[in-house]
């Protein structure tokens, strides 16, 4: 069976929360039973409300089963050098599971993401980047970049 790889739509909403815990669980080693459900209950919020606005979503499909995703949150703002159109997007959540990785899937999906990122007219595509996916990123144009600034942030 060969892999599908295709936009998310809402009819996959409970796919994608489901995808979002385990890259959570993945990344962060475990989620609290508390932090579990308001995480849950938000994501779905937002994904019902946002999904192909100001969210989309890149899946590979084996068959039923939903292998690989990417999400991208998309925010506008006054246009800049920096963003000309004054969109741009933020690639979160890039995922495979361990048993589908080194095909080159998660390759697909980025550049599927890409894609639809030009379709949107966003001015540019940000990510943070693990030592693991470094190396993809790059190969698909990803540039560090280089801060005039220092980052900063108040939790509120």
């Amino acid at each position: 069976m060969s892999i599908v790889i295709r936009s998310a739509t809402i009819d996959d909403l409970d796919t994608l929360v489901a995808l979002r815990i385990e890259y959570l669980m993945v990344h962060y080693g475990g989620l609290s039973d508390t932090d579990k459900v308001a995480i849950i209950r938000q994501v779905k919020e937002y994904i019902s409300k946002e999904i192909g606005k100001g969210f989309l979503a890149v899946i590979a499909v084996d068959g039923c089963k939903t292998v690989s995703v990417a999400f991208m949150a998309i925010s506008e703002k006054p246009a800049n050098l920096s963003f000309m159109t004054g969109r741009v997007g933020t690639i979160l959540n890039v995922f495979t599971f361990s048993e589908y990785r080194n095909r080159g899937i998660a390759t697909e999906v980025l550049q599927s993401l890409i894609s639809l990122a030009k379709q949107y007219s966003l001015s540019s595509i940000e990510l943070s980047a693990t030592p693991a996916g470094k190396a993809l990123y790059k190969k698909l144009g990803f540039v560090e970049k280089k801060f005039v600034c220092t980052e900063m942030k108040l939790i509120l």
